[in-house]
């Protein structure tokens, strides 16, 4: 059946189309010159209008797009449309029985995703996403009438709803399954700790996402989630105590996990390791090789005389060397050198003893050539750094020495050789699921252990617990960024939020985490107390108040409540420790740097050296070109680092604090508490 326009209409209308002819299963619209073929599967719809005289036929067509016949007889025009009508409806009819069975799979297939007995994940969210779409790409009619079909509506509605609000949809199913969860095992998570897990915590456990971030401020019980997600795990079948893999970054605390899981799980095969521990597992399974740790690492006496032996040796053997050495310590270090051999001083030489030592550690940790280390570095350094490396090759080549002399590595060299067994596939991981505690201080080296271990699994998860604002540890290697920008390194997953701390009162609290959120490049996060505190749980007072500060505490600190003294360094240790014990015999007082406090906690914390100089905190940039090319990219804002430093010591204490200043040239981190409101006091 067709339709053409008149003689007089074709003439008048000067369009490219005056002939329509209904085909088996679309329309063919033609001219003299023009044909345009429309199957109806892409036809949105067609409408017959009358003009002044002749009659006119449009297609609506994807895009916008309209098809138009002019200068057809009324009548005729009328009677094509009827029929053409007809048969499109048949056949859109007929086809939306298939789409109907189309969509009703899609959507059965949703509903057996979202009824899974488990934590939906985001990855699965954008399998369950593509499947739609090749789905929809399958339908004979076009998707923009599906709709307008009441056996279609209701199924095209459920599959948009998880295109267009799939993250709304996946974390509202995945919230109405964790509430189920922490209804069912009500009784898990009451008793897998000492006391019942909160809220948050319990989230965190059952949240069973690829890569997980869980932000534990301080005294927020990081621990406890630690040990419940073990037993999660294994509680659930998601894993075997031995595809479980948790990472500590000490030997302590690895052996104090170890006993906290054997305490509150009994005994399994579920072992915290160090990073170290775990490379040595991975070369001895994944090798013929049992290597051993190199004594150099235990033996600092032994490490030191080598470095300075070699250094001695390169300075006398070869004047450029000495003439470089000379350089680097008088105009970058700004050290008073000897006139003659300097190499030679005693004193020169300890001093320099632990600078070669972090040098030659930062070097190893990169693990590349000279010529990568030089390439990775910002181009305005370039130059001094590569001078100053070249400096160092020989010590770099006597520690390679002597490891191949007593047949060990050292544990740069564990990580290093653990990652190329992973990466040549000579080691199959077992572990599906990997803990690691105290994520803030990973560093470049160990995230590429993690992630070697998972491209070698590619169904491992990964469940980091850290807290950005406690990384202190940049000067040993540790990357901030990659608990910052955790999902950019680890793959999409989610965060979770401890939001309640065990410790410290609101008071301490409401301070401490007002200062260290003005580090913009901090994550931000509530931590809530339990505990109300005065507005003197906080206070700044002049350093000479120290003694009468102890003598007044000795009067009402109980004998198992803890006074913890906090400086920068160690032998910033004040001389009033000597005659502490015979002076106030009851008073449980211990003295520590901030850094070695990490972990630890006090119901009295006097922090001390709130000065300006050298001794002072926040402490005066100390990096040399070595650290400052090999070490992470600081944070643009000023005395980042120093400034977690202070919340670490802050966090310590349970009831009060004391922020010991000097007068004459307080720190600039004094105007920052007075600005928070903490209050100046005269005397203890």
């Amino acid at each position: 059946m067709e339709l053409k326009a008149t003689s007089m209409g074709k003439r008048l209308a000067q369009h490219p189309y005056h002939r329509v002819r209904l085909l088996a299963a679309g329309v063919e619209v033609s001219g003299d010159k023009h044909e345009y073929l429309i199957p109806f599967n892409q036809l949105l719809d067609i409408a017959c209008k009358r003009g002044v005289v002749w009659g006119e036929l449009e297609f609506t067509l994807p895009a916008e797009k309209v098809v138009r016949l002019h200068g057809t007889e009324w009548q005729e025009t009328q009677r094509f449309y009827h029929y053409l009508q007809q048969a499109w409806q048949q056949w859109s009819q007929e086809m939306s029985e298939v789409c109907s069975e189309v969509l009703t799979s899609v959507v059965t297939r949703i509903q057996a995703f979202e009824q899974q007995d488990r934590w939906l994940r985001r990855s699965e969210l954008r399998a369950i996403t593509e499947m739609i779409h090749q789905q929809f790409d399958a339908l004979p009619l076009p998707l923009a009438r599906i709709a307008s079909f009441e056996n279609c509506r209701a199924s095209w509605q459920t599959c948009q709803y998880w295109l267009e609000q799939g993250e709304a949809a996946l974390r509202e199913r995945n919230r109405r399954w964790t509430d189920n969860m922490l209804t069912q095992y009500h009784d898990f998570f009451a008793r897998v700790e000492s006391t019942p897990l909160n809220r948050a915590q319990s989230e965190a456990v059952v949240n069973g996402e690829e890569s997980l971030l869980l932000l534990a401020g301080a005294g927020s019980g990081k621990t406890s989630v630690l040990v419940a997600r073990a037993g999660w795990l294994m509680t659930r079948k998601l894993a075997a105590p031995e595809q479980i893999l948790l990472l500590a970054f000490g030997r302590q605390a690895a052996e104090e996990m170890n006993d906290r899981i054997r305490t509150r799980l009994g005994d399994c095969a579920i072992q915290a390791r160090t990073f170290h521990a775990l490379a040595l597992h991975i070369i001895r399974e994944g090798s013929s090789k049992q290597p051993a740790i190199s004594k150099l690492e235990s033996d600092a006496e032994a490490r030191r005389t080598l470095l300075i032996d070699t250094w001695r040796q390169q300075c006398s053997e070869k004047k450029a060397q000495a003439n470089g050495w000379r350089q680097w310590l008088r105009d970058e270090l700004q050290w008073t050198v000897p006139e003659g051999a300097f190499w030679q001083d005693q004193a020169l030489a300890q001093r320099l003893a632990s600078r070669l030592e972090r040098w030659l550690g930062l070097m190893r940790m990169h693990g590349g050539a000279q010529a990568a280390m030089i390439a990775d570095v910002p181009d305005e350094v370039r130059d001094l750094f590569s001078k100053r490396i070249r400096l160092m090759a020989p010590l770099l080549k006597a520690w390679k020495n002597a490891l191949k002399e007593e047949g060990a590595v050292d544990f740069s060299g564990l990580i290093h050789q653990a990652i190329n067994i992973l990466e040549k596939g000579r080691f199959i991981s077992p572990w599906k699921q990997i803990l690691v505690d105290e994520f803030q201080d990973i560093s470049p080296q160990r995230a590429a252990l993690l992630q070697a271990l998972r491209q070698q699994n590619k169904q491992t998860a990964l469940f980091a617990v850290g807290d950005d604002w406690q990384a202190i540890y940049r000067f040993s290697g540790a990357e901030m960024t990659l608990t910052t920008a955790f999902h950019h390194y680890f793959g999409e997953g989610d965060r979770c939020v401890l939001d309640t701390t065990y410790r410290f009162n609101d008071r301490i609290g409401e301070i401490a985490n007002r200062f260290i959120q003005q580090n913009p490049h901090q994550l931000r996060k509530p931590l809530n107390s339990v505990t109300k505190g005065t507005k003197k749980a906080i206070a700044l007072l002049p350093q000479e108040q120290l003694e009468p500060l102890l003598n007044k505490l000795s009067g009402y600190a109980r004998p198992d409540e803890r006074v913890l003294l906090l400086a920068r360094y160690h032998y910033l240790r004040p001389a009033i420790m000597e005659k502490a014990r015979t002076k106030w015999p009851k008073l449980q007082l211990d003295f520590m740097t901030i850094h070695a406090s990490k972990g630890q906690q006090a119901d009295f914390v006097i922090l001390l050296g709130l000065q300006q100089g050298d001794e002072g905190f926040p402490a005066a940039t100390r990096e040399s070109i070595i650290e400052q090319g090999l070490l992470p990219q600081p944070e643009d804002f000023p005395h980042a680092e120093e400034r977690r430093l202070a919340y670490v010591a802050l966090t310590r204490a349970r009831q009060q604090v004391w922020l010991l200043y000097d007068r004459e040239q307080p720190s600039d981190f004094v105007d920052d508490f007075r600005d928070l409101g903490v209050p100046l006091l005269r005397k203890a």
